[in-house]
């Protein structure tokens, strides 16, 4: 008898939360109540009883939203890997929300967000590309953030750079980020590319210059010392023009 009022409740219950027009808080926690019995805690004993009858239910919940968090992560990367960027940008995205600091995410949606701004055109030729600088700047604000978690992710620290010198024009804001990642990989030659133009594109000839003998003197790769030599004569060539 005991068991056929129970299951009538529930049926009552369950009818109500389907009607209504929100969720009731009240009616959830008589429900947990019932099925749990335990109902409004109080004393030592009561609150010890009621924390063993949830304590699996919580880690339940927390074992599923941490395999739920990979597989958004792993997901963003098989699209990042098969260049699906607006795919691969939207499972980081999500991957965030249940990791909001790990840096790594943040980097992985600024690579995203900046290939999205280069694919974006102004389709409507409305004489400005809104798309494209709202990527730039989700792009920028991602590579912030994953600095700010982790001022010395050279990773982070580059793509901010490239962006700002080669995207943006903004090439006295890459400066500072440069220089901090000379500091941590003093033999970064993809950075230090960067560097040399920045200081170019900010009229410091002679420094720029003085980077690229750096890489002239630092690399054995045939191509990249001929780059560098190339980019130096460029450099000498508006300065003293």
């Amino acid at each position: 008898m005991k068991t056929y009022k129970l299951i009538v409740v529930s049926v009552l219950v369950a009818g109500f939360l389907l009607t209504s027009c929100g969720p009731n808080t009240a009616v959830v926690r008589r429900m947990q109540a019932l099925e749990e019995g335990v109902d409004s805690p109080t004393t030592i004993e009561e609150l010890t009883e009621a924390i063993g009858k949830y304590q699996h239910r919580i880690e339940d919940v927390l074992n599923a939203d941490i395999r739920i968090g990979i597989w958004y992560k792993i997901l963003a990367t098989r699209y990042l890997d098969n260049k699906m960027y607006g795919k691969a940008l939207e499972n980081f995205r999500t991957a965030t929300e249940y990791y909001p600091t790990n840096q790594n995410l943040f980097y992985y949606v600024g690579v995203c967000a900046g290939y999205m701004a280069k694919s974006s055109l102004d389709y409507e030729l409305t004489g400005t590309n809104r798309d494209q600088l709202r990527y730039y700047e989700l792009a920028e604000s991602a590579y912030l953030r994953a600095i700010e978690l982790e001022p010395r992710y050279v990773r982070a620290l580059y793509g901010l750079s490239v962006l700002y010198v080669f995207e943006l024009s903004r090439s006295d804001d890459a400066l500072p980020y440069l220089e901090k990642i000379m500091e941590i990989e003093k033999r970064n030659l993809d950075a230090m590319f960067v560097y040399a133009r920045a200081l170019y594109e900010t009229g410091s000839y002679d420094e720029a210059v003085d980077v690229y003998d750096r890489i002239i003197g630092e690399t054995r790769d045939d191509g990249t010392k001929k780059r560098a030599e190339e980019n130096k004569a460029f450099v000498l060539g508006q300065a003293y023009e």
